[in-house]
């Protein structure tokens, strides 16, 4: 069983693509071959920047010979319909064969596909693969119709087993399958041959080329903290940064360099920003003082001086792109001092929605409901107002209108040099946050305030113009913003009913709900509770009560997980059944009249007197929201409904018992449906 090597090289491919690339090449290589019948054992992936490589192994020699029976028509069938079928076989007249059916004397064709060799197939693959490779975007070049990332320069593609190796015959666009790849660009010895992927990959080291974008990213982020920690400093991680770079570079070569004293008394995130965002270089920190103090870039090359000469060139760009965060800091501090009127003035002629009003008409908003908010999460009112009208003053400063990134962190900056308290300083930070399920939920009340408000703003607002998320669009990010309020209330296990809260009228807060209720779906479902669990506490009165709503489901999953909540779920559901059945039946609703002076037996007794003993400490554990508490009371039911339709026929012969133990069954439902609705449950 031979292996399959195929390389397309290339110029550089930039970074964000490489991995999909790698992966595109690999699914659409191994779907075509195995849509073909040519399978394999192993499959490989890689990618550097100016190559994109699979490696198969133990790939079949050939397809297999397929034999496919078809049914035809009827025989004696009109001749058209005939000829037809004898078309889409490939067969003719004299190859069918005529067979008994229930339906009489029918024509079938057996249709016999001898096996290709697998260079044909890969071959007629692998140019499919290229000529419609999914690029974001694609280039021509020359006078090929071939588009492809940049100019593709030559396919190596090769099948090899124990007695060699073999040139797949192919051609795209002019451009010859072959053996021979070439190594570093700088580095390299030139053009080689390979027999397979080991000798390719090894030959590749050799000549100054690591094929492994993860073998490469863990050498930089080794070498990286090797170089910082003999002086006593620590890398900042970054793991999409180090992804990138191990995608900008062939032949890591990690190299630290100073920063000059003039910038070193800046943020740190505004030299960690500038410096990623410009550069691509790691930002290297004193553990002693959080200052960035040195910075790491990685070359493609080795050199003689060891380096010096690139540094030298990158420190000499990185002082020019420092220059200008250092102006903006110092202009964006003498504004935040002089009270940064004129920040919060620009935002009036900034447009937030051109339905929702300017940037500066939202900030209002947002205040207002921030104030009304505090009462709620237990903070100042005044503070959570001036939070709010600060939380966006950052937006129209030189350092934000430069790196957006970093908005609501020079907020915090800047309200210090303004003189705002330590509250209103982490509020304009935290108030964007919780941005995803693996964010920090703030806990501080006037930032609770300001982030509530602001996320609620935002999902009333687009609510009442009617621009929800339709399918996987959601432009504004109201996903996000509803599961930050989902999460604000319950880190902070706020009592806060989203249909009390004071926003604005024209919002649809019944839709909106439901809109909440999905987004806890999906938050539960990763907190391992089932579905069906929260359908049945969504369905119950408060349900817009998300801390009380959470609180219910969890309690009723844990009990449902139990023995004793498997069986009493099904001892309801057969209750709910047959009082159901019978109320459709009788055209009545049997709902109270249970009577012990009718009861005919002990289990029947029994029931009477658990029910008498928990339907009080459960309607009381649900009055204190104590839901684990219920669901031990609705254990206790468990063994006496078990044993009251294991003894007791309901329906009895005589109409008065027949009532009276429907009227009991009602008694179990209804004190079920205190806790959930059970009939959503599944069972």
């Amino acid at each position: 069983m031979p292996d399959l090597l195929i390389e397309l090289f290339s110029e550089e491919i930039p970074a964000r693509m490489q991995k999909r690339a790698a992966d595109d090449l690999k699914k659409r290589v191994t779907d075509g071959l195995v849509e073909a019948g040519l399978t394999y054992a192993h499959a490989s992936a890689f990618s550097t920047p100016r190559r994109l490589t699979l490696a198969l192994e133990g790939m079949l020699a050939e397809s297999p010979t397929v034999r496919e029976e078809r049914k035809g028509p009827k025989v004696g069938a009109p001749e058209k319909a005939i000829e037809g079928f004898l078309r889409g076989a490939g067969l003719t007249m004299d190859q069918l064969e005529e067979r008994e059916t229930p339906k009489g004397s029918v024509y079938f064709a057996t249709i016999e596909k001898p096996g290709r060799p697998a260079a044909a197939i890969v071959a007629e693959v692998l140019e499919d693969t290229i000529r419609n490779f999914p690029w974001p975007k694609a280039m021509r070049w020359g006078t090929g119709s071939l588009r492809w990332v940049r100019p593709l320069h030559s396919i190596l593609c090769i099948t090899s087993d124990e007695t060699g190796h073999a040139v797949v015959p192919m051609s795209v666009d002019g451009i010859e399958a072959g053996d021979t790849t070439e190594g570093h660009r700088f580095m390299g010895s030139g053009r080689f041959a390979v027999t397979g992927f080991e000798d390719y990959a090894a030959k590749l080291k050799r000549d100054y080329v690591v094929l492994s974008a993860e073998e490469r990213a863990e050498m930089i982020a080794a070498d990286a903290q090797n170089l910082a920690f003999a002086q006593g400093l620590e890398v900042v991680e970054d793991k999409g940064l180090l992804a990138e770079v191990a995608g900008l570079v062939e032949w890591p070569v990690t190299l630290m360099g100073d920063i000059a004293d003039d910038f070193l008394n800046l943020p740190a995130e505004v030299l960690q920003t500038s410096m990623k965002e410009h550069q691509k270089f790691f930002s290297i920190r004193n553990p002693k003082t959080g200052r960035i103090e040195k910075f790491i870039t990685v070359a493609n090359r080795e050199t003689k001086d060891n380096g010096a000469t690139i540094l030298a060139g990158n420190q000499k760009v990185l002082f020019a792109r420092l220059s200008d965060a250092k102006f903006f800091w110092e202009n964006d501090v003498r504004t935040a001092k002089a009270g940064a009127a004129e920040w919060l003035e620009k935002l009036t002629n900034v447009t937030f929605h051109n339905k929702l009003g300017s940037q500066a008409e939202r900030i209002d908003r947002v205040a207002a409901l921030a104030r009304e908010i505090a009462p709620i999460v237990g903070a100042d009112a005044d503070l959570a107002e001036k939070a709010a009208r600060w939380a966006k003053a950052d937006l129209s400063s030189e350092m934000v209108y430069e790196f957006p990134e970093l908005q609501g962190l020079m907020g915090r900056y800047y309200a210090e040099f303004a003189g705002h308290p330590a509250e209103v300083a982490a509020a304009a930070t935290e108030h964007y946050s919780p941005l995803g399920p693996s964010d920090d939920v703030p806990t501080a009340p006037v930032s609770v305030a300001v982030a509530l408000a602001d996320k609620l703003d935002v999902l009333t607002g687009f609510w009442a113009i009617d621009e929800k998320p339709t399918g996987s669009k959601d432009p504004f990010a109201l996903r996000r913003a509803a599961l930050g309020v989902i999460r604000l209330i319950l880190t902070n296990s706020l009592t806060a009913p989203l249909k009390s809260l004071p926003v604005r009228d024209d919002a649809d807060m019944g839709d909106l709900l439901g809109f909440f209720h999905d987004r806890l779906k999906v938050f539960l479902r990763d907190q391992g509770i089932r579905h069906d669990v929260i359908d049945a506490c969504i369905a119950m009165d408060g349900n817009d009560d998300i801390a009380l709503l959470v609180n219910r489901a969890s309690a009723l999953e844990n009990f449902m997980k139990t023995d004793d909540g498997t069986n009493l779920l099904q001892g309801f559901k057969r209750a709910n059944n047959i009082l159901t059945q019978a109320e459709e039946k009788d055209g009545v609703e049997y709902s109270y009249g249970a009577d012990m002076k009718f009861v005919e037996d002990d289990a029947e007794k029994a029931l009477f007197e658990a029910l008498d003993k928990f339907e009080a400490p459960i309607a009381e554990a649900i009055r204190g929201e104590d839901f684990a508490a219920a669901m031990v009371g609705l254990a206790g039911l468990r063994a006496p409904i078990d044993a009251f339709f294991e003894a007791v026929q309901v329906n009895s012969d005589n109409d008065v018992v027949r009532r009276n133990r429907l009227n009991l069954l009602s008694r179990i439902r209804k004190l079920c449906a205190s806790v959930a609705d059970l009939t959503k449950v599944e069972g």
